[in-house]
């Protein structure tokens, strides 16, 4: 592979980014308060990765755009919330505004709408490159637990059923959809419970909040869901992607395949309890990406600065067709000794701040996970 992106008739892939991300936050408490899109895309550039005819600025969606899915009602109360900074007794009741996971802040409308943005224009990009498809990353995406009148889960707005409703509006009948965020994609799940024309894979962390996802919850069909014991490493991963993943969307043979490359399932996240390496990330998405002539990756959770600035990077190195080195060049090195983590205790360890690539995190694949494809394998 080469040291830059590479060159493609289509342009080669497209990253979508905002500095909103960057002067934006959840609020000081909140575990979104850590900078994640804006360190990939000072990554990216310090190492060369990002020229500018590869990056395009997401649009902030306009209210009307959002109700391709989103109820009228809970866009409006987005909006208004923003507005007003406040949300009453009632529409905290009704919409999920102001709560501990999806609180009032100064841009809680504009940024989720510039996600959905960034979505809605994702889907605009592939379904115009005609056979040829494409690769778009969007690492502000993945906000795959949004409900249709309410937030939920830290997600505002859903941008993946954006996205996807927005592929099938454009013609695209078979989308598929795979999500190795370490929580279960409810919204997504709800969105296209039932749709034959939709495959939904996601692997995820047993007991772990949304609580739904469980090994029999197919989604009338539609899904397959793969719960996922705490500790799960890389070997397991491989495991998984080789039995259950790539198999189940080969054969589904899609028009657009949309992937939630959430970073919460590797070992430093401290909002999951899974033992993955950002290795395991890497070879999911280049092993799906001849898969579809159209690709979208978004990212999803992630709540150390450090592990997902690396991992989203590293996620773009492999649609961009990019080794990456050994060690960080100074540039690169400097962007993340610059990051600070209130959650973190004691040195940061060197190896998140002079590399990009985790050291390996196999092991063995257990019994109960190979009970859990078996079964998954008989559908």
């Amino acid at each position: 592979m080469s040291a830059r992106p590479r060159a493609a008739a289509d342009g080669g892939p497209l990253f979508l980014g905002h500095e909103i991300y960057r002067r934006s936050s959840y609020g000081a408490g909140h575990p979104l308060a850590v900078p994640r899109v804006s360190t990939v895309m000072d990554l990216a550039r310090a190492l060369g990765w990002l020229p500018p005819e590869r990056f395009r600025t997401s649009p902030t969606a306009k209210p009307a755009a959002l109700t391709l899915w989103h109820t009228p009602g809970y866009v409006a109360a987005l909006a208004a919330a923003e507005a007003a900074q406040a949300v009453s007794d009632a529409v905290r009741a009704r919409h999920g505004l102001g709560t501990l996971s999806n609180p009032v802040f100064p841009e809680m409308f504009r940024r989720p709408a510039t996600s959905a943005g960034g979505a809605l224009l994702a889907a605009e990009l592939l379904s115009a490159g005609g056979s040829a498809g494409g690769v778009v990353f969007h690492p502000a995406g993945g906000t795959h637990h949004g409900l249709r009148d309410r937030a939920n889960g830290f997600c505002y707005l859903n941008d993946p059923v954006l996205a996807m409703l927005a592929l099938r509006r454009a013609g695209l009948r078979r989308v598929a959809y795979v999500d190795i965020d370490a929580h279960h994609p409810d919204g997504v799940e709800a969105a296209f419970a039932g749709d034959p024309e939709v495959l939904m894979i996601s692997v995820h962390e047993e007991g772990r909040w949304p609580f739904s996802g469980d090994l029999g919850q197919d989604a009338g069909g539609s899904a397959f869901n793969l719960p996922v014991p705490r500790g799960f490493n890389d070997s397991e991963m491989r495991a998984v992607l080789n039995e259950l993943i790539l198999p189940r969307v080969a054969g589904f043979a899609p028009e657009a395949l949309v992937v939630q490359c959430g970073a919460d399932a590797v070992v430093e996240d401290p909002l999951a309890r899974l033992g993955l390496s950002n290795n395991a990330h890497a070879e999911v998405v280049a092993a799906l990406m001849p898969l579809a002539p159209r690709l979208l990756v978004t990212g999803g959770g992630g709540y150390n600065p450090w592990s997902v600035g690396r991992l989203w990077t590293r996620v773009w190195a492999v649609l961009c067709g990019i080794e990456v080195p050994d060690r960080l060049p100074e540039p690169a090195a400097a962007v993340l000794r610059a990051l600070t983590f209130a959650r973190q205790r004691g040195p940061v360890p060197g190896y998140l701040t002079e590399t990009l690539a985790d050291a390996p995190r196999e092991g063995p694949v257990r019994s109960e996970l190979r009970d859990r494809l078996a079964r998954l394998a008989r559908r």
